[in-house]
């Protein structure tokens, strides 16, 4: 009988502890990538070593920062595919404007107005016309990359100032200033959602439009806000990308929303809105960068690679919904 009840006392227990895992995604998260990580150490001795987690950090720094807005539109009910042609846009135009001779600083806030512009545009199409996210951002993403295979005919904007490559390519004690500047932006981001009100009310609108409209939110100007926010975090990205390429290529971020969106679901953003942090976010890229390192390490095709991330991206999708059809 004293058998039996230890028994009954650590179901409970170890319930609870799966319910955690479930519930804070982020520490579901950080014991995937620890797994990961040991078993890869086990298997390649390359892989755990300064070069490889460097080269991993300054690969993903574009997309977690794309990321940081991508989790706060989700939160709100919208999603953004544009991100890629934007980043590849403003990459090009910052590039083309250094080669007229413009100074660094204002080309570069030249691609920030850019980006924020084509953000602004999907966010009006969104909301003042009531076009379905998917086919708004569709159809900017279409246009946002044209336009940049248009001014540059196809080929990268090359022959850069060489002080241009200071962000992309400099180390602060070894560590690269692009994933300084990244970790320094998701970790502003997280704060500022937590605990900010202008923030808190993304959430308010991705639970219950509706609700939040009639609680006094203008919900008009708050997903155009984050729109334009996310539009240029993207073009920010392709600065830094051209930064550390030493040029604009009109090609750039083709298929990174696919990423982006498997990372934010991963790291407990949700696609019907009012969920997800941007510290999961974050972790959710660390993620899909390891799966990618991993894969490439053990020498599987590329073409391989978008087929997992695609079915990486299906699967945290079916969890999310078997997770709130059980909460529900």
């Amino acid at each position: 009988m004293a058998v039996q009840a230890d028994i009954s006392e650590k179901r409970p227990f170890f319930r609870r502890v799966l319910q955690a895992f479930v519930d804070i995604r982020e520490l579901t998260l950080i014991v995937l990538i620890v797994a990961i990580i040991i078993v890869m150490a086990n298997v390649n001795p390359y892989f755990f070593s300064f070069s490889n987690f460097r080269a991993v950090a300054v690969g993903m720094a574009p997309t977690a920062i794309i990321v940081i807005g991508m989790a706060i539109l989700l939160a709100s009910g919208g999603f953004d595919l544009s991100v890629g042609s934007v980043m590849a846009l403003s990459s090009t135009v910052v590039a083309m404007l250094l080669l007229t001779g413009m100074p660094i600083p204002l080309a570069v806030i030249c691609g920030l107005i850019l980006g924020g512009t084509v953000g602004v545009a999907n966010g009006v199409l969104v909301t003042s016309l009531g076009i379905n996210p998917l086919i708004a951002t569709l159809g900017t993403m279409s246009i946002a990359r044209g336009i940049a295979l248009v001014l540059t005919e196809g080929f990268s904007v090359s022959s850069l100032p060489a002080s241009f490559g200071w962000i992309g390519k400099t180390d602060i004690g070894g560590i690269p200033v692009i994933v300084i500047l990244t970790v320094i932006l998701v970790i502003l981001f997280d704060l500022a959602v937590r605990h900010t009100r202008f923030f808190r009310q993304v959430y308010f609108i991705g639970a219950n439009e509706k609700a939040a409209v009639l609680s006094g939110i203008n919900v008009t100007r708050v997903r155009i806000i984050l729109y334009a926010l996310t539009g240029i975090l993207a073009a920010l990205a392709g600065v830094l990308l051209a930064s550390r390429l030493m040029s604009g290529t009109p090609t750039a971020g083709n298929g990174i929303e696919l990423q982006v969106l498997a990372a934010a679901v991963i790291g407990g953003a949700s696609l019907r809105g009012g969920e997800g942090t941007i510290l999961g976010a974050f972790l959710g890229v660390v993620f899909v960068a390891l799966i990618n390192n991993t894969m490439t390490m053990q020498a599987v095709s590329i073409y391989w690679q978008v087929i997992v991330i695609g079915g990486v991206l299906v699967s945290a999708v079916a969890l999310d919904m078997l997770i709130r059809s059980k909460r529900g």
